[in-house]
């Protein structure tokens, strides 16, 4: 069994992709070849904004709305305490300063009641995750930015897909971003990344940041990075970006599976009202978590644990953070969240072989 099944998926594709990725050798345009500007036209008409601007992971789509912001060293973002370390890193990076608040113990994602106990003069907006494959609460989010003139990016890195209030990931904020790092819901066969905007302006400047800050051929308008994305890759998300609604489908189901026959024995992740998650995880928060995991790996089930340090604790933080601040939802998920196999082509005797193997698991460590 595989916790992420892309060798599947590939077969599935494979007359399509194999095509793709030959017609991409035959033009020789391996770098801004034509399937690029044709991607972001095919991702911007999927999640209902004007522009999408596809780059060369879901990292340096953070940078590069950074640097499209003007953050300056000394600013504050505020930022959630658990997730992947590239929603602060890129903070970090750019020499300011990622501000920690906790999160909800209900959907995972930054808790917006604790965001305005966090906001300095020194604030210039929020980052703020759709972790797991659901949007965070960004109604409420939107709404706090708007009091204190704040922007606000939504890192969709494993959302995208997932709808909010009937919008789409990548719809709901200043800029949004995503990763199409293999493991994604929509992920390429490399690293690959896009930035999602109603802005033209916005959108015009990080096309030329991905590229040098380049207006025309050697000539600079900005300092940029070379944050492109390859055609190949390009190439590849159009075939699956096409089966993607399918996808998304078989994962609901598989979640709702899970559910049902986890029921009572786990605690279980649950959708929040009006929003629709992508399942990029199908995490569950259980006791005794090395040892279950241990036990369900003498099965050959894979696990994984979707993170294990929040990002107050890490140590490329610690000149950002107060040593008498508490975490206290992010600790405890820290601990206890397992993340079981889902992916796009599960069967339904995949879900019930780990949901087994999980309750023996459990009741062997009580």
């Amino acid at each position: 069994m595989q916790f992420n099944d892309l060798n599947k998926q590939y077969k599935s594709y494979q007359p399509e992709i194999d095509a793709a990725i030959q017609g991409v050798i035959d033009s020789s345009s391996f770098i801004n070849g034509q399937e690029i500007q044709l991607l972001e036209k095919e991702l911007a008409e999927f999640a209902g904004v004007k522009h999408a601007v596809a780059c060369s992971s879901g990292t340096d789509a953070l940078l590069l709305s950074l640097m499209a912001l003007n953050i300056q060293p000394g600013d504050e973002i505020i930022c959630p305490a658990f997730s992947f370390i590239a929603s602060a890193s890129m903070v970090s990076f750019y020499k300011a300063r990622p501000v920690f608040v906790d999160v909800s113990p209900l959907d995972f994602n930054i808790d917006p009641a604790k965001i305005e106990a966090k906001i300095t003069t020194r604030t210039k907006g929020i980052i703020a995750v759709s972790l797991y494959g659901q949007c965070a609460d960004f109604d409420t989010i939107n709404a706090i930015a708007r009091k204190y003139d704040l922007w606000v990016i939504e890192d969709g890195a494993q959302s995208f897909g997932g709808i909010y209030k009937g919008k789409r990931s990548g719809s709901l904020t200043d800029l949004a971003t995503t990763s199409f790092f293999p493991a994604k819901p929509l992920g390429c066969y490399g690293d690959g990344g896009a930035i999602f905007t109603n802005d033209e302006a916005k959108a015009m400047k990080l096309k030329l940041l991905r590229s040098h800050g380049q207006e025309k051929r050697y000539i600079h308008k900005h300092i940029g990075i070379n944050g492109r994305i390859d055609t190949l890759q390009a190439a590849i998300l159009r075939v699956k970006l096409k089966y993607f609604e399918r996808e998304i489908a078989i994962r609901q189901e598989a979640a709702m599976h899970y559910a049902q026959l986890l029921e009572g024995q786990v605690l279980l992740p649950k959708e929040a009202e009006g929003r629709k998650s992508v399942w990029a995880q199908f995490t569950v928060m259980i006791e005794n978590r090395d040892q279950v995991r241990e036990k369900l790996a003498k099965k050959n089930i894979p696990t994984a644990v979707h993170y294990p340090v929040i990002l107050p604790k890490q140590e490329a933080f610690r000149d950002d953070v107060l040593t008498n601040e508490k975490y206290e939802v992010a600790g405890l998920l820290a601990e206890t969240v397992l993340s079981l196999p889902i992916h796009g082509f599960i069967t339904s005797e995949e879900i019930e072989c780990v949901a087994q193997a999980l309750i023996e698991a459990i009741k062997e460590n009580q």
